[in-house]
């Protein structure tokens, strides 16, 4: 009897045991299954995912992966390369993850920053083991965007579903929601009767010929600060002019995603404590229109930035009740503002109704005529005023060049001339016209040959926004002159500083580590063009699936990406398409100017919804 009730007990507890198993297992399989399947939220610091993540280039899974040290990304000799067969998908909270200005990752990170300079929008980019691995998923009810020009005037409410401006900004016309759609009258903090109205009055006031705002093609480049939805830029377009439309990630809900939903060039960024990411002497015009910016304090920094980057007789137009109106502190403040842009040697073009506008000298006279000890000083002669990335802003004038000085100006031709006349800052790193030349030549060719890949699957009408993640001279953007598109032209920040010589062609374009995440919103670029991109972040050590999901994140569903770079880095892209969602456009070809194994390969991406997008937007 002990006996048999001791083997019942055992029994029991067997069972018991095994059911306790049984259970953990199921509980196992539905979390990490659900993981897999990609439709739960991830979180920062996914250990497991990050090693899921690393990659190495070329190779099957069971494939004999030593000795092929030039085709992996960021491993050692010895460790074992995962070629996932998907990424798991984001949740959908974060449909708009915009990684390095991430205001959740600066609470978890416990950061401790200056609200009052700003910093808090500034970049602040989360470690490689705190990443999100993951796709960043539409929001519900996403559509391929409105075309160009139509969409100046008009988007999709579900591809950004935010309407706090039309409310908040109801009396200035900045947009209006009707019906699935969010139109753009084209009003603005200074100008509700319209902006092209308001661009003509300021080209009157400089009494530029037919009210043109590009002068004869001597205004190109603009850069408009705090810039709203970006109307401003928008309808400066249709003047040969192309503006940079710069504003934080703030309260005002989503104004840069919505002027690059429109087509309008347009980045995110702030006037805090680090230089913007242009060089100096980059633009032509500054704007600002209520743009919300403390121009006096820090003895005037933020506003020698902008002088900065303004070229020699460059205008900066300020609309705001500073510049008319009466009340003792807005007196206060105009007093004191003036001051400040005298000792800065500017001088008034025009002062009428809601708006002033400067005028920065076109040499260094008055800044050698200056007394001793006026303040703002002249910036040290070992400041190099086109060193911009992750470099503090100092409250100095930066002088001209002596080229500048001598010519009392950038010495730049005219629009369109200025996109093919070979710049004078060419010699700063001695390149020579015939080299220019034929950089343009070559592009010439090779966005002929993009372009022959591309036509089966394009119309004119099917890409706007272009990014050149490694622009060097621009000539890629030189070659598209005829598309009705721009590009947001890219410069590394560890090579040659070329950047400057894009500017003066007229083109836009800022500086970037593509070991690090953009500053835009996702799904803002109708096609990404990579050359040597890859091999460029294998040399320093970063990771390329890292970027593989960047470019994903900020192409939009439907949109191109062209690789131009070596065979084992097209091998690695083509390992991932399914788990992004792309597909090729053709077979990989040989690039034909271009000497070695660089093979040209154009992918496109899929329009894909989440289970829950789907759901919620039947």
């Amino acid at each position: 009897m002990m006996r048999g009730r001791s083997d019942g007990a055992q029994k029991k507890r067997l069972l018991t045991s095994v059911a306790v198993v049984v259970v953990f297992v199921v509980i196992l399989y539905v979390y990490f299954g659900s993981k897999g399947n990609g439709e739960s939220a991830l979180e920062y610091g996914s250990r497991s995912l990050r090693k899921l993540g690393s990659s190495y280039l070329g190779g099957d899974d069971d494939s004999d992966l030593s000795g092929k040290q030039d085709e992996k990304f960021g491993l050692e000799d010895g460790e074992d390369g995962i070629i996932p067969k998907s990424f798991p998908v984001c949740d959908d909270r974060h449909s708009e993850l915009i990684p390095c200005l991430d205001r959740h990752l600066i609470y978890q990170m416990r950061l401790k920053l200056d609200l009052n300079l700003m910093e808090h929008y500034e970049r602040h980019c989360p470690l490689p083991e705190r990443r999100y691995n993951c796709l960043i998923p539409p929001p519900a009810g996403y559509k391929v965007p409105i075309k160009w020009p139509r969409s100046r005037d008009e988007v999709w409410k579900a591809n950004i579903p935010h309407t706090h401006l039309a409310h908040e900004k109801s009396d200035q016309n900045w947009m209006v929601v009707k019906g699935d759609k969010i139109n753009f009258p084209g009003g603005g903090t200074h100008f509700h009767y319209g902006a092209d109205k308001y661009i003509a009055s300021i080209a009157n006031m400089l009494n530029f010929p037919n009210n043109n705002l590009n002068n004869g093609g001597k205004i190109r480049t603009v850069f408009d600060v705090g810039c709203g939805v970006a109307s401003f830029g928008g309808y400066l377009l249709s003047s040969d002019i192309i503006a940079m439309s710069l504003a934080p990630n703030d309260v005002h809900q989503n104004q840069i995603q919505f002027a690059l939903e429109r087509g309008i060039p347009a980045y995110l960024g702030v006037l805090g404590t680090k230089r913007l990411p242009y060089p100096s002497r980059s633009f032509e015009f500054a704007h600002c229109s209520r743009c919300r910016i403390d121009w006096l304090q820090r003895d005037g920094i933020l506003l020698l930035e902008l002088d900065r980057v303004l070229r020699p007789g460059g205008y900066f137009a300020y609309s705001s009740p500073e510049a008319y109106a009466q009340d003792e502190e807005d007196l206060r403040i105009w007093r004191e503002m003036s001051a400040l842009v005298e000792r800065m040697c500017w001088k008034i073009a025009e002062k009428r109704n809601q708006t002033v506008i400067w005028v920065k000298p076109l040499n260094n006279d008055c800044y050698m005529e200056r007394p001793a000890g006026t303040q703002p000083p002249l910036c040290r002669s070992d400041d190099d005023p086109d060193a911009v990335w992750g470099v503090n802003m100092e409250a100095c004038i930066t002088p001209y060049s002596e080229h500048d000085h001598k010519v009392s100006g950038s010495g730049l031709a005219p629009w369109p001339a200025r996109l093919t006349s070979p710049p004078p800052r060419l010699a700063d790193f001695g390149y020579s016209t015939e080299m220019f030349e034929k950089d343009m030549e070559l592009w010439q060719r090779r966005v002929e040959h993009y372009w022959n890949l591309l036509s089966p699957k394009i119309s004119s009408d099917s890409l706007r926004n272009i990014m050149d993640m490694k622009a060097n001279l621009g000539s890629f953007a030189a070659a598209l002159k005829d598309k009705d598109v721009w590009v947001m032209n890219v410069v590394s920040k560890d090579g040659p500083n070329t950047l400057k010589i894009v500017y003066d062609r007229g083109l836009i374009g800022t500086t970037h580590d593509w070991c690090e995440a953009f500053s835009t919103y996702p799904r803002t670029y109708d096609l990404l063009h990579a050359w040597s991109v890859f091999s460029d972040i294998e040399k320093k050590g970063c990771s390329g699936e890292d970027l593989l999901l960047e470019i994903d994140r900020i192409l939009r569903p439907s949109g191109f990406v062209i690789f131009n770079d070596k065979q084992h880095v097209i091998d690695f892209v083509k390992k991932y398409l399914s788990a992004l969602h792309w597909e090729a456009v053709a077979d990989p070809t040989s690039d034909p100017d271009q000497e070695g194994d660089d093979i040209v390969f154009i992918i496109q991406k899929k329009l894909w919804l989440t289970s829950e997008s789907i759901r919620d937007s039947e």
